[in-house]
C-alpha cells in the first residue's frame, strides 16, 4: 500500500524550513484531537460486537455511551491541564476543553440490558450482544 500524501504537506515542509517563525506550536502539546481522530476497531462473533476505542487521557467518569437499536454513540469529554507551582511565573497559559464525539451504525440491533464498557489504558473496550431473533431472516419461496 502507497503511504498518503496529504495535500500541501510538500509545500507546509518547505515553508517550514525557510521560515520557522510561521509556524508557533503549542508550549503544553498536541491540540485537542479531531472527531474523527477517536480510532477503533470493531470485531464480530455470533454472539457479540466487541468495540476498542482510543481515548488517551480521558476518565471514565468523561465517557459516554448510548445505545439505540443497532446505532451506538460514543462521546468524551477532555480536559487538560497545565500544571504550575506558585513560584512558577507564567509565561504562557494553555487550556484544552473540548468534547469528542463518534457514531456508527452495526449490522444488527443490540441488547442494551447486557452490554458492557470499561475502559484501561486509555482504550473503552465495549462488549455489545447481539439482540436474539434480531437478525436478518430468510423466508422461504414457496
Amino acid at each position: 500500500m502507497k503511504p498518503r500524501v496529504m495535500r500541501g504537506s510538500l509545500l507546509d515542509d518547505i515553508f517550514r524550513d525557510v521560515s520557522p517563525g510561521f509556524y508557533v506550536t503549542s508550549l503544553h502539546g498536541d491540540p485537542l484531537p479531531e472527531p474523527v481522530q477517536i480510532k477503533m476497531d470493531l470485531k464480530e462473533n455470533d454472539l457479540a460486537y466487541t468495540v476498542h476505542a482510543e481515548l488517551p487521557g480521558v476518565s471514565k467518569d468523561n465517557i459516554y455511551v448510548s445505545l439505540s437499536g443497532s446505532v451506538v454513540m460514543l462521546r468524551a469529554e477532555v480536559r487538560q491541564h497545565d500544571v504550575q507551582t506558585q513560584d512558577d511565573k507564567v509565561l504562557r497559559n494553555e487550556r484544552y476543553f473540548g468534547s469528542l464525539s463518534r457514531s456508527f451504525q452495526l449490522p444488527l440491533e443490540i441488547e442494551p440490558s447486557q452490554a458492557r464498557a470499561r475502559v484501561d489504558n486509555g482504550v473503552l473496550t465495549l462488549t455489545l450482544p447481539k439482540k436474539l431473533g434480531g437478525g436478518v431472516q430468510r423466508l422461504k419461496i414457496e
